[in-house]
């Protein structure tokens, strides 16, 4: 009788697929609370690799981190029309405190620009004070419907960036850079994920902004998921708390802002874009485990060998774990570690010591390969390069293979049902169409230009609309 797979199989059922593998590569938990979840170490791993790799490019462009509070006074809400309208269904409220009910009602930070335009209003007086550049990491509660790990929690993790500046081109072009010199480039670099970049619909784009850019990327099932934006809001939160500053000519003008953020949800990413049936697939440049050197047995002889090894990748600058566990067996093990989607496994026996070698396991392309213990360390470095190139040449081919150029609705429903993307013109689909889409729960995931560039308008000559069925 044949085993039973370890996960679903994606063509069985790709979310229990995705259930399976959080589950198994201990990603993560369901919370107590419905909505929530517990991170177990080794997701968080991947969170705190995607942290340090975004927080050096957010760092670079002049942007500093701080913190705010969690609690926001319901008050604040009311100052922004389309910015309260846009979270309310979502908010959390908090009504006693202490034992006793508040005064005012406090509410669980859904997204932070209230409390820190309040403070920007503060500390802008002069054209000196600008631009004020502002990250912070931190998490959000928005009360989620239907929930799903990583994907949709109502508590969740991710990094919010504001700023303000002195015209409405510096601020643009603000947005632009940290959506193609921050997210673009950590995604397409590190996490060898293929996304399209590109401009929401005046429909889609976040509640209170101007412009909305975005990062698109296709899951292994063709669906869309939304990777992160980056806003203009114009002045519309500047003249909600009249953040204003004294111009060099001598008269008070109001800032221009910018809002942007990524959050966990980049994990459930990772999972359904690189994931196949025997786990996760993780980029060499993401991995917080590169390479783990396994002893097959516990002799002596190969315990020391793989502790060396270990130690001799370290030294040059490779994350590796030794595991050397032999009272678990072997092949179980070597299964965990597939379904953790570490990049690379060195198998070390003591038949391996005998002729000088390791087995080398590449999780990314698949094999085995023997390999000389003594060119170990000349050879890993290119192996995991050519891993990474080749997840995001893969995601690439995918996202490229299933994505139909049409000319009417009826076609881009067809093929985003079918579990594609469509690309159809702007000027065919309009808003009207987009509304059509929806009755086939298919949403308009980003505008481009015909080159494939991010348009500078929402009804610039030649848009095309990219539609799918979205997470």
């Amino acid at each position: 009788m044949a085993k039973a797979p370890v996960l679903t199989p994606r063509a069985d059922d790709f979310p229990r697929w995705y259930q399976d593998l959080i589950a198994k590569a201990e990603l993560a938990d369901n919370g107590p609370v419905r909505g929530t979840m517990v991170i177990r170490p080794y997701g968080y791993g991947l969170w705190e690799r995607m942290q340090a790799e975004m927080d050096s490019r957010i760092k670079a462009t002049g942007t500093q981190n701080a913190y705010f509070p969690l609690l926001i006074p319901q008050s604040y809400l009311t100052r922004e029309a389309d910015h309260v309208e846009g979270f309310a269904p979502e908010l959390a409220v908090v009504t006693h405190g202490g034992g006793k009910e508040l005064e005012e009602l406090a509410v669980v930070r859904p997204t932070s620009e209230m409390i820190i335009n309040d403070y920007f209003s503060k500390w802008v007086q002069s054209y000196r004070d600008l631009p004020l550049l502002i990250n912070q990491w931190a998490n959000v509660v928005r009360w989620e419907l239907r929930p799903r790990l990583f994907l949709r929690t109502t508590e969740f993790l991710w990094q919010e960036g504001h700023t303000a500046h002195a015209t409405y081109e510096d601020a643009r072009d603000f947005a632009a850079h940290i959506h193609r010199a921050v997210y673009e480039d950590f995604m397409v670099n590190v996490l060898a994920m293929d996304v399209v970049p590109g401009r929401k619909t005046v429909k889609e784009r976040f509640a209170g902004a101007v412009n909305t850019l975005t990062l698109e990327g296709m899951m292994g099932d063709g669906k869309a998921l939304q990777m992160a934006t980056s806003h203009e809001l114009g002045q519309n939160f500047a003249k909600a708390f009249n953040t204003s500053y004294l111009s060099q000519d001598g008269t008070q003008e109001l800032v221009w802002q910018t809002s942007w953020g990524s959050t966990t949800r980049m994990i459930g990413a990772l999972v359904m874009m690189h994931g196949d049936d025997n786990g996760l697939r993780v980029p060499p440049r993401l991995a917080q485990i590169q390479a783990v050197v396994l002893a097959i047995k516990g002799d002596e002889a190969v315990l020391a060998k793989v502790r060396e090894i270990g130690d001799r990748l370290t030294a040059a600058g490779i994350r590796v774990h030794v595991d050397d566990r032999t009272d678990t067996p072997f092949g179980r093990r070597a299964v965990d570690w597939e379904l953790k989607g570490v990049p690379v496994r060195i198998e070390v026996g003591p038949r391996d010591l005998e002729n000088g070698t390791a087995m080398l396991a590449r999780r990314i392309p698949g094999g085995k390969t023997p390999i000389a213990l003594d060119d170990l360390l000349r050879l890993l470095p290119a192996v995991l390069d050519e891993d990474q190139a080749l997840l995001l040449t893969q995601a690439r081919e995918r996202r490229e293979s299933r994505t139909t150029d049409v000319t009417t609705i009826g076609e881009a429903v067809e093929a985003a049902v079918a579990g594609g993307w469509a690309r159809i013109p702007w000027a065919t689909l309009g808003e009207e169409g987009e509304a059509r889409l929806a009755e086939h729960a298919v949403t308009v995931r980003c505008l481009v230009a015909e080159d494939g560039s991010v348009p500078d308008a929402d009804e610039a000559p030649g848009n095309v609309a990219v539609v799918a069925r979205a997470y």
